[in-house]
């Protein structure tokens, strides 16, 4: 076995010991890696352990309601979700995108962690770090890819853009919302195993 597969067999045992709620969240630029790390991350899991939830473009009443509209997607007991972008999107890409209010935002930022700290819940924020010209080349690499084509949208199109304007609310939302854990995802492969490595040891102070 290699590294990154002793760590997916610890991550086994140590999904089939939790008895709690846990929620996985990973944040971070378009093509940083969450589609990717989450595949790898439950590759050999249980599906009675996990699942998965994976972003989708919410409704007006979601808008309107935003941290509410999450209340369904809550971890169930004994089981770990992991989030492909979260609640936190109101943190980030709907401001840089204008998708959101300032109100919205501001009220975001305030009530988030109280909003938190009210769930059973063990909350797990992960930021998958990537520079900007890693950014670019890999957007690039989408437009050509006969594999990732369909990947890319107008909205990666533009991400770079807007690197300047994310890191602003990424600082705003890591020094102000919690703990979170920033992996270095410039390349993927070393991203992968650092994030399981982590996830892993945050676990193990909880089952």
């Amino acid at each position: 076995m290699n590294e990154l597969e002793r760590e997916q067999a610890k991550l086994n045992k140590l999904a089939e010991k939790n008895r709690g709620r846990v929620a996985v969240i990973l944040e971070g630029r378009d093509t940083a890696g969450k589609t990717g790390t989450i595949r790898t991350l439950t590759q050999y899991l249980n599906p009675q352990w996990f699942s998965v939830c994976l972003s989708s473009k919410p409704s007006a009443h979601a808008m309107d309601n935003w941290l509410a509209s999450w209340l369904k997607k809550m971890p169930a007991e004994n089981q770990i979700v992991f989030y492909d972008r979260s609640w936190y999107s109101r943190a980030l890409v709907q401001p840089v995108n204008g998708w959101c209010s300032e109100k919205q935002y501001s009220n975001f930022m305030k009530s988030v962690l109280i909003w938190e700290k009210k769930k059973p819940i063990t909350f797990i924020k992960m930021w998958l770090s990537i520079s900007e010209c890693e950014q670019l080349a890999r957007i690039n690499h989408r437009e050509v890819s006969p594999l990732k084509y369909w990947k890319l949208s107008e909205n990666d199109k533009m991400a770079v853009e807007k690197y300047n304007a994310m890191s602003i609310k990424k600082e705003s939302m890591v020094n102000n919302c919690g703990e979170w854990f920033s992996i270095n995802y410039n390349d993927k492969s070393a991203g992968r195993l650092a994030f399981i490595k982590r996830l892993n040891k945050e676990l193990e102070k909880i089952v």
